[in-house]
């Protein structure tokens, strides 16, 4: 009988390891280098329900680095049938250079079922960058050490099919308005940072209805979104071969509660599990789903440098009180959720990518002091001169970088910008140049892209740029805010010294001529002025008597 037994236990456990194996592994690149994606293809044989559910199925690569560091990359399905051979890859970005080990594990309902032969590859070094860390309030750093400040504006999606906005439909609709365009003509300009959005008419990933706006995505069947991913693999080689940083909005139901929320995949009238957006943030089995959506963001685009930064919400206080009063979404809920969330990036990207989310104008208690969120951010329209305060004020009670992610002379998208166009452009200036005289690693990024791209202002962001490239020549990432006093109250000053220099930042909002004495820090023994509507130098002549004409702006470039 034990004879009976045993063999019937053995039959049982031959069959279930025929059934998931780990059949082949292939390295497909040829000579990997550092801080460069190299790719792995693997084939198995497993039978799964849906393969890009993780709970059920999940193929991850053990790596070990030179340094002896322990590294675990989740993997992402290919092709392939149930039952019958599947194609999978693994994508990896090297921060070593040296000798790596590595082995496959399979795991099935949370149990590993199957492992690869341990392998081995070499990394050559490289001249390039990495990731971008934290580093101080002011800037990010990448893995080689070299410091980086984002400079740019929002860019969250691209043109669409039909646009409700009644004076700029058409311009919205214009087809320019994609990444192939915009991403390049930034990166020319100086610009290395940009703000998009994942959602049901961009980049919808966890989206199987797609908003009727939009004819470059269809609806779909498939778990994840075939034409989302086919878009973000472009988007991020794109990026890639710029050299320019995105922070990834992930959700934008913040704003559009009553568009997306019925087109989303968390929606139980979808397949989801949440019935309201509040149990969003609260059901099991919603955040389970979740979690697997992050699984794959980083499995699939993990790899590169260029993913900037991981945004879990666009303006997520918006869909905390979007409903009726008695519905509104509870502070502690929306915390602990993030707190979750980020955390689940801190154990599960092998690249830690920085990590951050958006409110609109309303703090959500205890979400700025959450650890495993690298820098907080909120959007301020209407008030762009108060940015470089509430940047310094919450730097301060927080204790971690504060972006002002959006920012704008106005927000309300039923006015004609015509009217008031002059106003709009001086703000997306100022908001530029406040952002860089201001402790914050990403200058304050401007909403209304196709509008300011059509009046040909993308080429100002070259201006900023110059100066930022001075300031970190001279002070090799080390900023410190001086104060700069004139004898005059009506001009707004700020200063900032990096190295041996001291760079003052004046602008004239009245509408005549200032002059004024100024006073800095500093024994000022030579310097120019720089002309930051022309990007012209001219010599300085002191500090007594300065001129500032109306409605200009000037850095001076003190030593």
């Amino acid at each position: 009988m034990k004879k009976v037994i045993l063999f019937v236990l053995l039959t049982l456990l031959i069959s279930f390891s025929s059934e998931a194996q780990i059949s082949s592994v292939k390295h497909i690149t040829a000579n990997p280098t550092q801080y460069s994606r190299t790719d792995f293809n693997v084939s198995l044989i497993s039978t799964f329900s849906n393969p890009f559910w993780s709970a059920e199925i999940a193929l991850d690569m053990l790596i070990t680095s030179p340094t002896g560091k322990k590294l675990v990359l989740p993997c992402f399905y290919v092709s392939g049938e149930s039952g019958k051979e599947s194609n999978w890859q693994a994508r990896f970005t090297p921060v070593e250079a040296g000798s790596y080990s590595y082995q496959f594990s399979l795991k099935q309902d949370g149990k590993v079922v199957s492992s690869s032969a341990a392998g081995t590859f070499s990394v050559s070094s490289s001249k390039g960058k990495g990731f971008l860390r934290l580093k101080s309030d002011w800037a990010f750093q990448y893995d080689n050490g070299e410091i980086f400040r984002g400079i740019g504006e929002n860019i969250c999606w691209e043109s669409r099919k039909t646009d409700d906005n009644k004076y700029f439909s058409e311009l919205h609709e214009e087809p320019r308005y994609n990444y192939d365009y915009m991403l390049p003509l930034l990166a020319k300009n100086g610009g290395n940072f940009f703000r998009t959005w994942m959602c049901s008419w961009n980049l919808p990933l966890e989206y199987k209805k797609i908003s009727e706006n939009t004819n470059r995505y269809q609806d779909t069947d498939e778990y994840f979104n075939p034409g989302g991913i086919k878009r973000m693999d472009h988007l991020v080689n794109l990026m890639d071969s710029l050299g320019i940083h995105v922070m990834l909005a992930i959700d934008a139901h913040g704003n559009y509660l009553g568009d997306t929320w019925e087109q989303s995949n968390y929606n139980v009238k979808n397949g989801g599990f949440a019935k309201t957006p509040a149990e969003f943030f609260s059901h099991p089995k919603a955040k389970e789903q979740y979690k697997n959506r992050l699984r794959y963001l980083i499995a699939r685009w993990g790899y590169s440098p260029s993913i900037g930064a991981w945004e879990f919400f666009n303006e997520v206080d918006n869909l905390m009180y979007a409903g009726k009063p008695e519905d509104k979404i509870s502070d502690e809920s929306v915390t602990a959720w993030h707190q979750e969330m980020s955390g689940y990036f801190e154990a599960n990207d092998p690249y830690q990518h920085l990590v951050t989310t958006s409110i609109s104008h309303r703090d959500v208690a205890g979400m700025n002091s959450i650890k495993s969120m690298d820098f907080n951010q909120k959007h301020i329209y209407k008030n762009t001169t108060i940015m470089p305060q509430v940047i310094k004020e919450y730097t301060k009670n927080h204790g971690k970088p504060y972006v002002i992610g959006e920012f704008g002379y106005e927000w309300d998208w039923n006015k004609n910008f015509n009217t008031i166009a002059e106003e709009l452009d001086s703000d997306y200036k100022r908001g530029l140049w406040y952002g860089l005289f201001s402790p914050t690693p990403i200058l304050p990024m401007s909403w209304w892209w196709e509008f300011f791209e059509n009046r040909g202002l993308m080429p100002y962001f070259s201006r900023v740029r110059t100066i930022h490239d001075q300031m970190l020549a001279a002070g090799k990432g080390n900023y410190e805010s001086v104060q700069v006093e004139s004898s005059v109250k009506d001009i707004q000053i700020y200063g900032v010294k990096t190295g041996n220099k001291t760079f003052v930042y004046l602008y004239n909002p009245g509408k005549s001529e200032v002059k004024t004495d100024l006073s800095v820090p500093s024994n000022v023994k030579k310097g120019q002025i720089f002309d930051c509507e022309t990007g012209g130098v001219s010599d300085f002549t002191g500090l007594k008597g300065f001129t500032l004409p109306a409605g200009i702006d000037k850095v001076l470039i003190l030593e």
